[in-house]
């Protein structure tokens, strides 16, 4: 397979990386901020099911590790595969989020700016809720 363009969403959020790793690593916190999660998620052995409208997707996210990896694998019904690259960083006393996007095979340029534009809305979400003490 080629590599496929690759876009960097990044948010800058005034709380400990730590903390901010901590709350984003708990994949029942994903619906809170991430919406293309809203409907939930549901523990199914190894992984979490989350439904939409192309149905059930199985989630495997990254286990709980020190470097503020939050990666996650989503397998739709249909078989496809989409590697969710998220982390967290230390930015001076606060934390840099970077969501890497990739644009999928068949996506048009109008629908990866779409998905751009909704990966900044979730991060937004995620900064408000930290920044606000919300998380807890």
């Amino acid at each position: 397979m080629a590599t496929l363009e690759a876009k960097i969403v990044h948010t800058t959020i005034n709380r400990d990386w730590r903390e901010v790793y901590a709350f984003m690593a708990r994949p029942e916190n994903m619906p809170r901020w991430a919406s293309g999660l809203s409907l939930g998620l549901t523990r199914a052995g190894d992984h979490w099911l989350a439904p939409g409208p192309l149905g059930n997707a199985r989630v495997h996210f990254a286990p709980a590790n020190d470097f503020g990896v939050v990666d996650h694998l989503v397998t739709l019904e249909d078989g496809t595969k989409v590697h969710n690259a998220l982390r967290v960083v230390p930015n001076g006393d606060g934390a840099e989020v970077m969501f890497t996007l990739l644009r999928q095979p068949g996506m048009s340029g109008e629908q990866f700016a779409g998905d751009a534009s909704w990966v900044e809305k979730d991060l937004a979400t995620l900064k408000s809720i930290m920044e606000s003490g919300k998380d807890r």
